[in-house]
């Protein structure tokens, strides 16, 4: 329950000076007259009737405490509560498609499978096909991976949902992507069958598909599993705690991964505190300068410095048409977020001096300005230079 309204209407009036009140001078009156003498009652509100109240607590809004991994919920000690509900009650989901996210052990898988012939027929049998995910998704012709199956005696894969027999020729256009899952076994399932080979077949789909197993059931007409089916229903079964059509895989639900004050669970942005430090790009560029004069403020001489970031930077500036001598504000939009923002993974060819004076060349990325401040900000071991930075970000 929130109350809300103007300055003055009464709120604190009603929550604390009524029904907090009330409800902890009953509870108070409750106990032994030993234990009333240390807590005291409180004096009764001007109120005629209030009927199912609980005993109530009231927390004092205090600024004492600036540190920002304490809360409400942690000081109440509520959050302990909260993170073990979760952890013991809760169902894990894909935080990109919402499906519920889960795993299972082979034991379990069999059982799954098995029990297929009363959920998935009407009949006493199923036509099924075991398959082994081994590419989703992916560019390539994967000649060696179809022979390298071959030798190890398989006979069919299954491509972007085609069955397709080893022994004749085929070749994948290698520009488009594919899927591919190698059939592990092809059985009819029936109330009675073989636990011990369909076992068998599903640890060897789980080695092959990288803890993951895809179980197609045949709806081709007919009671014989056919060579070729054309009409099929998977089902995806796993090992992991992951999301198998996202590929987002999660720890194990535990306590700790629902706290902020520990590595496991907090946000790795933030690292738990709820507020990161950014660097403000309107003060890294002074337009009334160019690059020789420090237009640059943090790298002021890093037109003139000798250093693998340095020489970087000056092969970015050549390759990409940024003067040194013209002023900031004289460049393009573009040249200026380039600056800030980088170029990517584009490399570019440095050529300098190593430590030990011999001439060498390497292959660097620039990612920009802010990325530089960055990585060197939380690199810093001193909490000179951290606050030296961080006042510079906030002047």
């Amino acid at each position: 329950v929130v109350f809300t309204g103007l300055s003055g209407s009464g709120k604190s009036s009603l929550a604390f000076d009524t029904i907090y009140a009330e409800g902890q001078r009953r509870y108070v009156e409750s106990l032994s007259s030993y234990a009333r003498q240390f807590l005291g009652i409180m004096k009764k509100p001007d109120v005629d009737l209030i009927e199912g109240l609980s005993p109530a607590i009231s927390i004092d809004q205090k600024g004492a405490s600036h540190n920002p991994r304490s809360t409400v919920g942690t000081v109440t000690e509520i959050y302990d509560y909260l993170r073990l509900l979760f952890a013991r009650v809760g169902h894990p989901h894909c935080s990109k498609c919402g499906r519920e996210i889960s795993h299972l052990s082979k034991e379990q898988i069999t059982n799954a499978i098995l029990g297929l012939v009363k959920t998935k027929s009407p009949v006493d049998f199923l036509k099924i096909l075991i398959l082994a995910p081994l590419v989703k998704d992916r560019k390539g012709e994967y000649t060696e991976l179809f022979l390298d199956l071959k030798k190890r005696g398989y006979k069919k894969v299954r491509i972007d949902g085609q069955i397709f027999l080893l022994a004749e020729e085929f070749t994948l256009i290698k520009t488009n992507k594919h899927t591919i899952e190698l059939v592990i076994d092809s059985l009819l399932l029936s109330k009675k069958a073989d636990r011990t080979r369909v076992a068998n077949s599903i640890e060897q789909a789980l080695k092959f598909g990288n803890s993951e197993l895809i179980v197609s059931i045949i709806k081709d007409k007919g009671f014989e599993v056919p060579e070729k089916p054309k009409i099929m229903e998977d089902m995806l079964f796993s090992e992991k705690f992951a999301c198998p059509v996202c590929n987002i895989s999660l720890s194990e639900i535990e306590p700790r991964i629902f706290s902020f004050n520990t590595p496991h669970g907090a946000c790795p942005t933030c690292n738990g505190l709820g507020t990161i430090l950014t660097v403000d790009k309107d003060l890294v560029l002074n337009d009334n300068l160019s690059i020789n004069e420090g237009g640059i403020l943090p790298f002021s001489t890093i037109s003139t410095s000798d250093t693998w970031f340095s020489r970087t930077f000056q092969t970015f500036c050549h390759e990409n048409g940024i003067s040194f001598s013209a002023l900031l504000s004289t460049l393009k939009h573009a040249q200026k977020e380039l600056l800030l923002a980088g170029t990517g993974e584009r490399e570019y060819e440095v050529l300098g001096k190593n430590r030990w004076g011999r001439e060498t060349v390497i292959f660097e990325p620039f990612r920009g300005i802010l990325q530089e401040l960055k990585q060197r900000y939380q690199s810093s071991e001193s909490m000179f230079i951290k606050a030296q930075r961080s006042a510079r970000r906030h002047n």
